[in-house]
């Protein structure tokens, strides 16, 4: 089987304004390591029961007796409803675990399911924006069939579609599971969540440390690093994150040992001659709606309030703090994706200002990268900002997945594709006396793929596509990162990729 060699580089530029730059980096990604990320590394969600049911899975629940689905109306603030013909949306219900059986169903407007406690005490209404007893249910699975459930409430009934506008916890009794009975409920799965959160909270505080331990210590080791320095390769972005400023002892569910992981990173980039990026790659409430900023369920609450971005703010100043006197820091990257509109531009800026000043209170050589908003139209827009803070990079995101424009392209058409697009995105960001950047460039070898459609391409085309990305970004004045270093999928693995000859450094 060939593996398309498209791989997933982040691209670094700097425009030589500030600093004077000499210093070309090579880098690889430690993607998956003290920031769990599921696709990367699975098997580590294996020994979890029930893990298709982990906090943040989107589940669409349908009465078998009246063929309808579950329905917040409104999206939620009112009663629950079984007469939606096909699902969507207000169809949708996010998981929070409490336990392997036991559950919260949030709604779309973040309203969690529970007892009506105006009313009769039995109607399913979503008017709470906390959970309690009357939010908590534990789902009961057909030993056969998994997908078919009852929904339990704390009053010890079971839910059922009484009829398609009323739903009540009042079902007593056992099931034959029949397409007759109004407390069965068919799931279907719409979404999943496999991060941090849901991995600690999904195997519980005690297997979760004994599990996540012994991934810090065996995922990447001392080797790694001699085999990073022997390669070509002469520096290292490490994702964390923000509870390792809490460790030995974080809010639960996480769990302590991942800042031992950290400095042992040190450590061994000392010993081999490497630079270290650290990566805010989850701030607390989430910057993003996507599972590597660990989010629960999706939801977006970083940066709504003050106290919150200065919360953020100590997790950056207590990292530099502590590596500030290593010659391995190389920059400290105050957060990843951060999303538009759900983050503001005035939140994010004054985040940047705070988050700035505190890396520079303890160091003045290393440098600031202030990740753009996703989903902005102009790559520009933190230009005026980063061109006051000396020293300061700002990484930019161009994604082109899930671009139809590839499905027809031959090989070379795809190369020429990267050598001439990328040119043109270079140009445009690549100002005379503007600020130092940061471009990530996402070629995803995994939608490459789906969506380059060359069946036919040899080990030697994905070598040629590789070296024209390379070739390209290799004229970076500042250099270039690899996600990541170790990966399930070989084509994100650079270390797989070097061992195998599609990747010579």
């Amino acid at each position: 089987i060939i593996i398309p060699l498209s791989p997933l580089l982040c691209f670094l530029f700097l425009i030589c304004s500030k600093y004077d730059h000499n210093f070309k980096l090579k880098a690889v990604n430690l993607g998956g390591w003290l920031l769990t990320e599921g696709w990367i590394k699975p098997l580590l969600f294996d020994g979890i029961p029930n893990k298709d049911l982990l906090d943040g899975t989107q589940v669409q629940l349908k009465s078998v007796k009246h063929g309808k689905y579950l329905c917040a109306e409104l999206g939620g603030g009112m009663i629950i409803v079984a007469n939606r013909t096909s699902p969507s949306g207000w169809e949708t219900f996010r998981l929070w675990r409490i336990n392997e059986t036991t559950f919260n169903f949030r709604v779309f407007f973040n309203q969690f399911i529970g007892l009506d406690k105006q009313g009769d005490g039995i109607t399913i209404v979503a008017i709470s924006n906390t959970t309690s007893k009357r939010e908590t249910f534990e789902i009961v699975r057909k030993a056969d069939d998994l997908n078919r459930i009852r929904i339990k409430a704390p009053n010890g009934f079971f839910l059922q579609a009484k009829t398609e506008v009323l739903v009540t916890a009042d079902y007593e009794g056992d099931t034959t599971w029949g397409d007759d009975d109004p407390s069965v409920f068919e799931m279907g799965f719409t979404g999943i969540l496999q991060r941090e959160y849901q991995i600690t909270n999904g195997y519980g505080p005690v297997k979760a440390s004994q599990v996540m331990r012994n991934h810090w210590s065996t995922y990447i080791v001392e080797k790694d690093f001699k085999f990073i320095s022997e390669n070509g390769l002469n520096t290292i972005r490490i994702p964390v994150g923000w509870w390792i400023a809490r460790d030995p002892a974080p809010p639960k569910p996480y769990v302590g040992g991942s800042l031992q992981a950290l400095d042992n990173a040190f450590t061994w980039a000392n010993k081999y001659g490497l630079k270290i990026i650290i990566d805010l790659h989850a701030a607390e409430g989430s910057q993003n709606q996507y599972e590597h900023s660990s989010s629960r369920d999706g939801s977006l609450e970083w940066g709504k309030t003050d106290k919150n971005i200065q919360k953020t703010v100590a997790v950056i100043e207590f990292l530099t703090a502590r590596y500030a006197r290593s010659p391995s820091l190389y920059a400290v990257e105050l957060i990843n994706e951060p999303t538009a509109p759900g983050v503001s531009l005035e939140s994010l800026t004054k985040y940047y200002k705070a988050g700035y000043a505190a890396v520079r209170k303890h160091s003045s050589k290393a440098y600031v990268v202030l990740s753009n908003w996703l989903s902005i139209e102009d790559p520009r827009e933190l230009f005026p900002l980063a061109n006051g803070l000396q020293g300061s990079v700002i990484d930019v995101h161009y994604y082109n997945l899930f671009n139809s424009e590839f499905d027809n392209m031959t090989v070379q058409e795809n190369i020429d594709f990267v050598s001439m697009n990328r040119t043109a995105l270079l140009n445009y960001v690549t100002t005379s006396n503007g600020p130092l950047i940061f471009v990530v460039s996402i070629d995803s070898p995994r939608e490459w793929v789906v969506e380059w459609q060359v069946k036919s391409a040899t080990k030697e085309d994905y070598q040629r596509f590789a070296k024209a990305q390379l070739d390209l970004f290799g004229r970076a004045t500042f250099g270039w990162a690899y996600w990541t270093l170790k990966n399930v999928n070989n084509a994100w693995s650079l270390e797989w990729m070097i061992k195998n000859g599609y990747i010579a450094l």
